[in-house]
């Protein structure tokens, strides 16, 4: 059995954050009814045509989910929803500020008709305050907390790689779900919960803003380095390859001398003998290593790394993720069908011990739609006017 089995979600969602949140849950068993505008969907369905004409960010996100359409302009949809909470155990939504008032999604209504549900909102900036009814994106919230500020080069300040904003409330989202949850086998009451993506940022950007406001100056921005720790980044061995290292303490930096650079006496050297000294002088140190990486090949450069007990890496690309050897050697690898034919996935990263976690296939636009009206007492009478009329 599934932990999460015998959970009913229903959520209205879309792009990154709500439906990020609600996979996590499908993962583990609930039964998670997607809600998609009639006509065009998830606009994330159409972010890219990139897997074998599906959206690579709606592959990832929607897998093990029932798609319903639905037009909330409609009257009719309001006693759909009505119908499909009445029993629910979960409800979520990351709508546009005041879309979900105007949808008739309201809170603390949906909690007074059924006091065991639990309602997940998740919005740009949270429901009070000067910002609440502003719209937000990822790029937005990365700028806006800062996170852009430190993130690039020197001449060049950039955005993660990927949506850090979005992907963070999905996960506070996924773990405030599980601890209402929690709250309520004690009480036997649901209740809200409400995440926003420039509060979950702010979160993880913390760090760098005690360091400003105590230190008196932002962390550099220092491209693939790290902007507080050295030697901790890439270098280039002598047969062209890139390597990376991360020196975390002083007996790694001793040994990283000893026995990869084979000059003890750099550990002592006064410019280097602490984390903030080689930190102050990074270049020198950075000329220095770089000097003696280019002496050997990849393979000789790993070998000392190995022995020494320092962590490292290679530099890998995205298109290796999948056939990554930690991957495959541990069997994360698997298939999932799609409307496209079966396409090639990971495991969940949590893994609880002697639970094999869903991997269902990615619905189409609505393809659960007739099978989820008719569970709700509708007839096929009824759902054909519906669609006739443009309500599903």
């Amino acid at each position: 059995m599934l932990p999460l089995e015998d959970l009913k979600v229903v959520s209205v969602e879309q792009a990154v954050a709500g439906p990020f949140a609600s996979r996590q849950l499908a993962d583990f068993g609930a039964r998670v009814i997607k809600i998609e505008r009639r006509e065009d969907g998830d606009f994330a369905r159409d972010y890219d045509h990139k897997v074998r004409g599906l959206s690579s960010w709606f592959v990832w996100l929607n897998r093990s989910k029932q798609s319903l359409t639905l037009d909330f302009k409609r009257p009719e949809a309001a006693e759909i929803i009505e119908k499909l909470t009445a029993d629910c155990d979960v409800f979520i939504h990351n709508l546009a500020p005041g879309a979900a008032d105007r949808a008739g999604l309201k809170s603390r209504a949906m909690l007074a008709r059924n006091q065991r549900l639990i309602v997940c909102e998740i919005s740009g900036y949270g429901s009070d305050g000067p910002y609440k009814n502003k719209k937000a994106y990822d790029l937005l919230v990365q700028f806006e907390t800062g996170l852009v500020s430190i993130t690039g080069t020197p001449e060049t300040p950039s955005k993660a790689g990927i949506s850090v904003a979005d992907i963070a409330a999905g996960m506070y989202a996924f773990s405030g779900i599980l601890m209402a949850l929690y709250r309520r086998e004690r009480t036997g009451r649901g209740g809200l919960v409400e995440v926003s993506l420039f509060d979950a940022l702010s979160e993880w950007v913390l760090p760098a803003a005690y360091y400003t406001v105590y230190g008196g100056t932002p962390p550099s921005r220092s491209g693939a380095e790290h902007a507080s720790i050295a030697p901790y980044g890439p270098y280039f061995t002598g047969d062209g390859k890139q390597i990376n290292i991360g020196i975390q303490n002083e007996r790694e930096w001793r040994q990283f001398c000893a026995l990869v650079l084979l000059n003890r006496e750099i550990a002592g050297d006064p410019r280097f003998d602490s984390n903030s000294k080689r930190s102050e002088n990074r270049k020198a140190l950075r000329t220095m290593i770089a000097e003696i990486f280019r002496t050997l090949t990849l393979d000789e450069a790993l070998e000392r790394l190995e022995h020494a007990g320092i962590a490292h890496s290679r530099t890998n690309s995205v298109q290796d993720l999948l056939t990554h050897p930690q991957h495959t050697g541990r069997g994360r690898a698997r298939n999932v069908a799609s409307p496209a034919g079966s396409l090639q996935a990971l495991l969940p990263p949590i893994g609880l011990d002697g639970v094999q976690p869903r991997m269902d296939e990615i619905p189409e636009l609505g393809q659960d739609t007739d099978a989820i009206l008719t569970e709700l007492g509708y007839t096929l009478q009824q759902i054909q006017q519906f669609r006739q009329d443009g309500v599903v």
